[in-house]
């Protein structure tokens, strides 16, 4: 099954540790069913310095999340909304389920 999910749509979680939170999609992995959700999955790596004046320490780096954990988020209807596809004057669109309206 595609990704009916693009780059820059904003989407809700609905299971694990950022249940209910929303945000951005800042990337979109279609192979590996995975979209990369700004402010979600945040984890702290430890990084050594490689060269000579690196500096190491902790940073803070998002990872990717299952696509089927997420949800589109219909602003209209201020919730998590189903995508479908309509055809509007011979052009294929995606449309929310929830409101009807075209995303």
């Amino acid at each position: 099954m595609a990704i009916k999910l693009k780059k820059n749509d904003v989407v809700q979680v609905q299971a694990g540790k950022y249940k209910g939170k929303t945000g951005k999609i800042l990337q979109v992995f279609p192979k590996a069913n995975k979209v990369l959700v700004e402010g979600i999955n945040i984890v702290k790596r430890h990084t050594k310095p490689r060269k000579q004046g690196d500096k190491g320490g902790i940073v803070e780096k998002t990872l990717p999340v299952d696509a089927s954990k997420v949800m589109f988020f219909d602003a209209k209807v201020n919730e998590a909304s189903r995508l479908g596809y309509k055809i509007v004057e011979g052009k294929k669109v995606r449309i929310s389920k929830k409101s009807g309206e075209e995303v």
